[in-house]
């Protein structure tokens, strides 16, 4: 019997029997955008993502031609069984399961286990194959518990206004933002948002997801005020008034604020942890794990641990017989 190709690698990941690519970064004719974060999407031709997805790569990129999925929803592709499932990252974000030829692969893209506030949770499922983002795949990332890393974020900001300093909260435009405001806001803050946070909250909002209460920031803050940016935005504010601080997974190495340029920063993601990813492959217990984004460390460790697992960042090629 002739061998069958399931899946390619070579710069992004595509899907052989259906000629489709995987949050490729480059052009291509078919692709699947697990969620719209700009690492994982480019103006294809033709893409299948969620209707939330949707709806953000129309605002960012433009109109596209797209064939969207309700979470659960399956279609039947040339022969191919497609799934896609609640990844827990943001708005939108999804998890890909391919079913062909009796085998079964799921596609993680950007996925965290914990409870947020404005997505909801990630359903993995059992597969044969899985392709996994690793990001936090080093065991010094092991977050805290987030009602603490939030209870003392809230803590801080209080000391900040006694100190007559304005808190700056620097996080992604598309899900971290939405998240903190959310946060912050149900602990009886006052927020005001950039116009790039604020166009993102408003596609939240068009699906019916409470990120909190919040003005847009027209230049000037009120006392009592946070405010919560994107990184590298400019602000006309004086220095000496401010504190910024960055909310990311990164915070758990002492350096990362000044790597990131920020007077403060606390353990928060959007990604699961170092424990989150194991736990994450116990529930999908597959024969094979191929790891994106992350460390080789990972990989080492998941062998150690008795799984079969390969890092694929390099032109790979898996058989299904």
């Amino acid at each position: 019997m002739p061998k069958q190709f399931l899946f390619y690698y070579d710069r992004a990941l595509k899907l052989l029997p259906v000629d489709l690519a995987v949050d490729a970064r480059f052009r291509q004719a078919r692709a699947f955008v697990s969620h719209a974060h700009a690492d994982h999407v480019a103006r294809h031709e033709y893409v299948l993502c969620t209707e939330e997805t949707a709806a953000l790569l129309n605002h960012r990129l433009g109109p596209r031609t797209v064939r969207t999925l309700r979470y659960g929803e399956s279609i039947n592709w040339a022969g191919v069984r497609l799934t896609v499932y609640p990844a827990g990252h943001c708005l939108g974000s999804a998890m890909l399961l391919v079913e062909y030829a009796g085998e079964r692969l799921l596609y993680t893209g950007d996925f965290k286990l914990r409870r947020s506030f404005t997505v909801p949770p990630a359903e993995p499922v059992a597969a044969d194959i899985l392709i996994m983002e690793s990001t936090y795949g080093h065991p010094m990332y092991r977050f805290p518990p987030e009602d603490v890393v939030f209870r003392d974020l809230v803590d801080t900001i209080f000391r900040l206004f006694e100190e007559g300093k304005t808190p700056v909260i620097v996080a992604y435009a598309l899900g971290k933002a939405q998240e903190v405001t959310r946060r912050l806001s149900d602990a009886g803050l006052t927020l005001a948002v950039h116009r790039h946070v604020a166009d993102i909250s408003r596609i939240y909002e068009s699906f019916g997801v409470n990120v909190g209460r919040y003005r847009v920031f027209d230049g000037t803050m009120r006392p009592g005020e946070v405010l919560v940016v994107s990184p590298g935005t400019k602000l006309d504010l004086v220095n000496d008034h401010i504190c910024r601080i960055a909310v990311t997974g990164w915070a758990m190495d002492p350096s990362a604020r000044y790597r990131l340029g920020v007077d403060l920063a606390f353990p928060f993601s959007d990604h699961a942890d170092y424990d989150g990813l194991l736990e994450l492959i116990e529930l999908v217990r597959p024969r094979v794990i191929y790891t994106t984004h992350g460390p080789e460390c990972f990989v080492r460790d998941l062998q150690v641990r008795g799984w079969e697992a390969y890092l694929l960042d390099r032109p790979t090629q898996k058989t299904l017989f």
